[in-house]
């Protein structure tokens, strides 16, 4: 009895040791809490985030152990990536958000139209009609596809009648990234220095790459077997983020 105890306890030690791995130096899963990232990322998605992309930072590993400083094996990031990285407020909340600025760049809002380097975001609108959310409201925007100068696309939405529209310059420090959330009127970013800011590159988590599950926790609880045809988005599964 003793033997068949001590093996049991043996083998969920070794399967601890190697989700610890996978997590820390591979793969690790991530539940969007929020609307900042919308339409892309919607509240109830759960996203796989490779570790690797990026190198190894201590915010790879559970809890930030502080058993070394600097970032191991770093890649850059490109600009228009999603990354989820700690804020810088507390070095422990993972954050969810679309780098726009790497080091050098300046950042900024001139009458809604977003800035890099004094040149103007190719903006260009998109006749769609989808609920978009800010916590629990639900907001009237516009949809339209960005384009940066790497060629990186993706979809943004604009409050229609409240837009963020002017901003001071940001200009991005060496060894720092700045962010925005896609949902540009529903997100704490980069643009708010004070609680987010500039992110330095020994924050960075990993690289969002898919969706592997998705369900909608205003229609009812995962458990309501009856209504998983309503509550879970089957059309969101494994659907790769851009």
């Amino acid at each position: 009895m003793k033997k068949f105890l001590f093996e049991n306890l043996l083998t969920i030690f070794y399967a601890l040791i190697i989700a610890i791995i996978i997590r820390s130096l591979l793969i690790q899963p991530f539940y969007i809490p929020s609307s900042s990232m919308e339409p892309n990322l919607l509240v109830g998605d759960r996203i796989f985030v490779t570790k690797f992309s990026y190198g190894y930072s201590k915010h790879s590993f559970p809890f930030s152990p502080p058993i070394f400083e600097g970032r191991f094996f770093y890649k850059k990031p490109k600009k228009g990536d999603v990354v989820v990285f700690k804020t810088p407020v507390d070095n422990r909340t993972d954050y969810i958000k679309r780098l726009i600025g790497v080091p050098g760049d300046s950042i900024q809002f001139i009458d809604g139209e977003l800035y890099i380097n004094d040149l103007q975001v190719f903006k260009d609108k998109i006749n769609e009609s989808k609920e978009i959310y800010c916590g629990n409201e639900n907001l009237d925007v516009n949809f339209f596809e960005e384009k940066l100068e790497n060629g990186r696309k993706f979809v943004t939405v604009y409050r229609k009648n409240f837009s963020y529209k002017n901003s001071d310059k940001f200009i991005v420090p060496d060894d720092h990234f700045f962010y925005l959330g896609d949902n540009r009127d529903c997100s704490k970013d980069s643009r708010y220095l004070s609680s987010v800011g500039y992110v330095h590159k020994d924050n960075l988590v990993g690289k969002a790459q898919i969706i592997f599950f998705s369900s909608d926790a205003r229609i009812g609880s995962i458990l309501e077997v009856w209504n998983w045809n309503k509550l879970i988005r089957f059309k969101r599964f494994f659907k790769k983020i851009n």
